[in-house]
């Protein structure tokens, strides 16, 4: 099973793609679809629009996990992230990817066992479970690779429970 994850942003959006084979994570790709911050909005979405097309066409993957938006302060700031995940959603739904989608606390919560770890601790299982020896960056990155993880721990969790109710 092969998923993308995604940690939604206008001037950056990170990605992970991530494979699983059997009980073992594999990191196939990951890094950010970066937009200029000079360009209308229009165009930013435009431009994430064309690189998530570019990643699905060269990876292939089988489903999407994506971050679920939460308010801060800034409401302007708020409301471009969520135009920039509709359209990370939309690029999955023309491919007709299975999508799975989770708050922080739920990311945080699959990765440690606690649903208010620290930053630090999903980073340092993120590398854990996907072997790597060094942290990507920047943030955004890690928690597209986070995000993926918990997409394909929900999707081997629905498929046991499916099979314990049949």
């Amino acid at each position: 099973m092969r998923i993308l994850g995604i940690d939604p942003g206008t001037a950056r959006m990170g990605y992970g793609i991530v494979d699983e084979e059997g009980s073992h994570l594999k990191p196939i790709a990951y890094g950010l679809v970066s937009t200029q911050t000079e360009q209308p909005l229009s165009q930013q979405l435009v431009r994430i629009y064309s690189q998530l097309n570019a990643l699905m066409d060269e990876y292939q993957p089988e489903a999407m996990a994506i971050e679920e938006l939460f308010f801060n302060k800034n409401v302007t700031t708020a409301i471009a992230v969520g135009q920039a995940r509709g359209i990370a959603l939309l690029v999955a739904a023309q491919r007709e990817l299975e999508i799975f989608e989770f708050n922080p606390m739920q990311v945080k919560l699959t990765l440690t066992g606690q649903g208010r770890a620290q930053k630090e601790q999903v980073s340092f299982m993120t590398c854990r479970l996907l072997g790597l020896h060094e942290l990507p960056e920047p943030d955004d990155v890690t928690d597209a690779l986070a995000i993926a993880i918990s997409g394909l721990h929900q999707r081997t969790a629905a498929k046991w429970m499916g099979a314990a109710n049949r």
